[in-house]
């Protein structure tokens, strides 16, 4: 049996479980998809966002990409977020990094890693920016709290979208939260940065900016 027909075949005895605990569970799940959350996190293969906070199938709407990075040309988050916000009306959104993080270890330690290398230029800025006060740590200590760093960038980084700013502007409840999972323990840390109302956002980027920021000599 190759790999591929292992999985099918591991696939139809998932399903004839499930079916057997459960006889209306894909009837359910085929009526209507209603989460209340979102989960955007990193691709890596360790890190499955409903096992790991325990929710089955339909209550977590999930975007991956590597780094859980959010880009403000990248089509592909913004309309998942969108549709997420807009259409389904979730209310929670993690942002959900994990220690270890091969990108952001990349993103350290330079070298020639092809295209990932323009996906993960911002995370290089962020490097650069909290540079002094990371050289004097090991390695993977540099690692691990760049990925608390990258988490907390791009919670603000979603709430500066227009798309949550709309949301939070017509009273819907959104909570953008930040979380770093462990591979090691298993454990999510939060890293308590959430932003739940239009009033946390610099006034910089706020949609709702009518003032005109003073101009620099």
């Amino acid at each position: 049996m190759s790999n591929i027909e292992k999985l099918l075949e591991q696939n139809k005895v998932w399903a004839e479980s499930m079916t057997e605990r459960d006889p209306e569970f894909f009837k359910r799940l085929s009526d209507q998809q209603n989460p209340d959350f979102l989960w955007i996190g990193c691709s890596d293969s360790r890190v499955p966002a409903n096992q790991i906070i325990d929710l089955p199938p339909g209550e977590v709407f999930v975007h991956r990409n590597v780094a859980n990075l959010i880009h403000y040309n990248d089509m592909n988050a913004l309309s998942v977020i969108q549709y997420a916000v807009d259409v389904l009306k979730v209310e929670h959104i993690m942002i959900v990094g994990h220690y270890g993080c091969g990108g952001v270890r990349a993103s350290i330690t330079g070298g020639d890693n092809g295209m990932v290398d323009y996906w993960l230029h911002t995370l290089r800025e962020l490097y650069n920016l909290h540079y002094d006060e990371l050289k004097h740590l090991p390695l993977d200590e540099q690692v691990d709290r760049m990925c608390e760093l990258n988490v907390r960038s791009q919670v603000q980084n979603l709430a500066r979208t227009k798309i949550l700013q709309r949301a939070w502007e017509r009273g819907q409840k959104l909570e953008v939260h930040g979380w770093v999972y462990g591979l090691s323990d298993g454990r999510v840390n939060n890293l308590d940065c959430t932003i739940s109302n239009l009033s946390q956002v610099p006034q910089l980027y706020r949609v709702d900016r009518i003032e005109p920021l003073p101009q620099q000599d």
